[in-house]
């Protein structure tokens, strides 16, 4: 994998964590990149987790919820014990993580930013979430994840 890493993937190395890459051949019209990596790998919607960004308070915040549901705004605010919440200008969010929209992971990111993980990832062993570009997604134990990214957990996902 060499040349092929990114700053997720060291982070990962770094600190010892069990996990595995998968990586696919992406598809540029794909309408949504979190269902296209699900099918690609041939993973429930619901085991597979995007990251967005959203401005609470004027704080940048990432919620992870899976790539089959919606961001609830008004939960993840809730969760940071924050009023209003509205979705991160997508420049914002690609200079603050140091990823290209599609690709962001919540791992590795330039700035450390308070992190809410949906509650649903803790029913699985292993979660999946982007690996820091798109066509590349990472497997790990959810407990790791909330470890890494120091994430609360909270009902943020909206079906």
């Amino acid at each position: 994998m060499a040349g092929r890493g990114t700053p997720a993937t060291a982070l990962l190395a770094k600190r010892g964590i069990t996990h595995q890459v998968h990586s696919y051949e992406h598809d540029p019209r794909a309408e949504s990149y979190g269902l296209e990596a699900a099918e690609a790998l041939g993973v429930e919607p619901s085991r597979v987790f995007k990251t967005l960004l959203a401005d609470v308070d004027g704080a940048l915040v990432v919620g992870i919820v899976p790539v089959d549901a919606q961001l609830d705004l008004k939960a993840l605010a809730a969760a940071v014990g924050g009023k209003k919440a509205r979705m991160a200008e997508v420049a914002a969010a690609e200079r603050s993580t140091g990823y290209v929209a599609g690709g962001i992971s919540p791992l590795g990111q330039k700035k450390h930013l308070r992190t809410v993980l949906d509650t649903s990832a803790l029913a699985f062993p292993t979660v999946f979430c982007s690996g820091g570009r798109r066509g590349l997604e990472i497997e790990l134990a959810s407990a790791d994840l909330v470890a890494l990214t120091r994430a609360v957990t909270a009902a943020i996902a909206a079906r």
